[in-house]
């Protein structure tokens, strides 16, 4: 192992290190909050989804991406690409789905209250679960074809779309390729598009928040912000991190697969970029949401007393 393999190798392993952990803190946080509040607001059902959905992207393609790294091969036999690769590709869907859950459901949350919004906000709470539901139905039929396609790894001769040196995916036929890429592109653009939309909704009405409290409290102290607001600037910084983050999967992928030479550099670099997103969203839920840093505190000071 060269010491580009080798620095490559210790980014994978913190990376993976800090992104299983931060979401783990996260999923206890939501585990341990459900007893005392039944009633979990839309935004922080949305995101335990999206915490769920990045440790197993984390676990189930972080891993064998970090034991490659450090140079092992020939780990996973056919039947095991085939599992971690469709947990991968199914994790990854869920995640857009509940980001772009996320925005909506926070768009709507901080909407004018209106009597169309009023109607749709008390419906709200309803669809939170049935639309989780859905995106782990339309994640498990799209991803389908990766038990199909995905394969141990094989050698030159075969004809490989994609080698990740631990496993392969192997070329069915150029129409069935076409059809897959179609249908992903398309659930993608559908997506990060719904996504934007109604991000930048919630920045508008920020945006018009924060003008009329700055002009009624011009003379005095402004309250701090609401519980709202603080949620729909999370929910939209997670979005942007989302959305640029994708953008750049999306091109840099499309390089590498026009090229006929794949540099080691280049491939390792977007490997290590794919799993920006998994890894950062938890920190920065973590920092933005005080309640987690009290819990965590009151828990502290608990144990601490417990054990004097």
């Amino acid at each position: 192992m060269n010491t580009t393999e080798l620095t490559f190798g210790i980014v994978f392993l913190l990376q993976m290190g800090i992104g299983l952990l931060g979401n783990i803190v996260l999923l206890l946080f939501y585990i341990c909050m459900a007893p005392s509040s039944p009633k979990l607001s839309p935004s922080d059902l949305g995101l335990a989804h999206l915490v769920l959905a990045n440790t197993i992207i984390l676990l189930a393609f972080g891993i064998p991406e970090t034991m490659s790294a450090w140079g092992w091969r020939n780990f996973l036999d056919s039947v095991g690409c085939k599992i971690l690769i469709y947990l991968f590709r199914m994790a990854r869907s869920l995640a857009i789905c509940s980001t772009c859950l996320l925005s909506i459901f926070q768009a709507v949350t901080i909407s004018p209250e209106t009597s169309r919004w009023a109607r749709i906000k008390a419906r709200l709470p309803r669809c939170v679960f049935p639309s989780c539901l859905l995106s782990w139905g339309l994640s498990l039929l799209v991803d389908f074809d990766v038990l199909v396609n995905m394969t141990g790894p094989q050698n030159s001769s075969v004809q490989l779309m994609l080698d990740l040196k631990y496993c392969s995916k192997v070329s069915i036929s150029a129409e069935t390729t076409l059809l897959i890429v179609v249908v992903l592109s398309l659930r993608d653009l559908v997506f990060v598009g719904l996504m934007s939309l109604a991000s930048g909704y919630m920045v508008f009405v920020l945006h018009r928040h924060h003008q009329r409290v700055r002009h009624i409290h011009a003379h005095g102290r402004s309250p701090g912000a609401t519980p709202e607001v603080r949620a729909a600037k999370r929910v939209v910084a997670l979005a942007t991190l989302y959305v640029l983050l994708h953008g750049r999967h999306s091109i840099m992928l499309s390089v590498i697969l026009n090229m006929k030479e794949k540099p080691f550099l280049l491939v390792t670099s977007h490997m290590v970029l794919g799993f920006t997103f998994s890894t950062v969203s938890p920190l920065l839920v973590i920092h933005s949401d005080r309640r987690i840093r009290k819990f965590w505190k009151r828990e502290s000071l608990d144990a601490n007393a417990s054990h004097s």
